[in-house]
């Protein structure tokens, strides 16, 4: 019976990750689609939203630490419950760079619009499927797939270097487009950023799956 219910409460441990993630994730497609759009209204939904994303990381983490003592897991139980630890603040701050993005766009819609830069779409569209796989590799328990979605982030890297070079060329070039092109360069390396989230979300699932621990390990790609 007792083993039955801490199922039970896994399962909805899992489930409560699987909507954080989703929330998360829509976060960052929210916050680019008001960059591109120039949408000041959803730059400011996604600012809002980041309440609802806090109040759910509470309560994930309070349902990690009653599980604990209340069922005392072991094994690969035990492993779940720590991985949902770790991840949940991860997706948390993974949300609080869109939020980051959203504020940027507000100060950038304030200022005269500059010329699109494809490869900040580049970067939030790998980021966006990256974790979107990450989470489904996760709720799968698949260390394999995991591992292959982590050298993923090196199209986002490449991408990061590429628009980084282009708007301090724009800055040079163009000395009053200083405010909005650094507020891009914020916005790139915020996407960055997401991109090695969801490498610590794959490590951990690397870890759930197959009990080893490759956070730090040169061979982990």
């Amino acid at each position: 019976m007792e083993k039955r219910i801490i199922d039970q409460q896994l399962d909805t441990l899992r489930d409560k990750v699987l909507l954080l993630g989703g929330k998360a994730e829509s976060a960052v497609q929210r916050a680019m689609t008001a960059l591109a759009t120039r949408d000041s209204k959803l730059a400011e939904v996604v600012l809002e939203d980041d309440k609802i994303i806090n109040q759910m990381e509470l309560e994930i983490d309070r349902m990690s630490v009653e599980i604990i003592a209340l069922y005392q897991p072991a094994a690969h139980d035990l492993r779940l419950v720590i991985s949902v630890a770790k991840i949940t603040p991860v997706l948390e701050r993974l949300a609080d760079h869109a939020g980051n993005i959203a504020e940027a766009v507000l100060i950038i819609n304030n200022e005269p619009e500059l010329p699109q830069y494809p490869d900040l779409k580049i970067m939030s569209d790998a980021a966006a499927e990256m974790l979107r796989n990450a989470l489904d590799a996760f709720i799968a328990e698949d260390g394999e797939a995991a591992r292959k979605i982590i050298l993923e982030d090196k199209k986002i890297d490449a991408s990061y270097k590429k628009v980084f070079g282009e708007l301090i060329g724009g800055i040079i070039n163009d000395p009053t487009t200083t405010t909005s092109a650094a507020q891009l360069l914020f916005v790139a390396k915020h996407l960055e950023r997401i991109g090695d989230y969801v490498k610590d979300i794959c490590e951990l699932t690397v870890y759930l799956a197959e009990a080893s621990i490759i956070k730090h390990s040169p061979n982990k790609d």
